[in-house]
């Protein structure tokens, strides 16, 4: 049985070029209770995971090198990804709002765009986002 006021149903793939951005978001899940957490550095390898075990959640980067944010975006959309998204960039604030714009009318859902580096309340507020039989804020202290 499941506990329903924990957070660890929630499976999150964070895709970024960045280690350490990935290890700080990886940190900032942990610290709220999220333990599945899976990391691809390369987008080409994040299709794969999305192929394999779709995550409930995807936290992708916009601007990479190979395949950037705007392409890995168009590519899940049309590997038919169901998962929410949270799309991260140091960008401004036009370019993120565009990004967000796009993977909506790929019929991805959107969480919103956020500028890097995310503040752990602004990632708790995003989760909040999420249904809460995926993520529920409520019962959490944080630290």
């Amino acid at each position: 049985m499941t506990d329903s006021s924990s957070p660890s149903c929630l499976s999150v793939l964070l895709l970024d070029d960045d280690g350490f951005m990935l290890d700080v978001l990886t940190d900032m899940l942990a610290d709220i209770g999220v333990a599945d957490v899976r990391r691809e550095s390369d987008a080409r390898a994040a299709l794969t995971t999305l192929a394999g075990t779709p995550p409930a959640l995807l936290i992708c980067d916009l601007s990479m090198p190979d395949m950037d944010g705007i392409e890995f975006i168009h590519a899940a959309a049309g590997a038919s990804f169901g998962g929410y998204v949270m799309l991260l960039s140091g960008m401004d604030s036009g370019v993120r709002r565009a990004a967000e714009r796009l993977a909506r009318a790929h019929g991805l859902q959107v969480l919103g765009a956020y500028k890097k580096p995310m503040s752990p309340e602004q990632l708790r507020s995003a989760l909040a986002l999420l249904p809460p039989n995926l993520y529920n804020a409520t019962t959490l202290s944080g630290k």
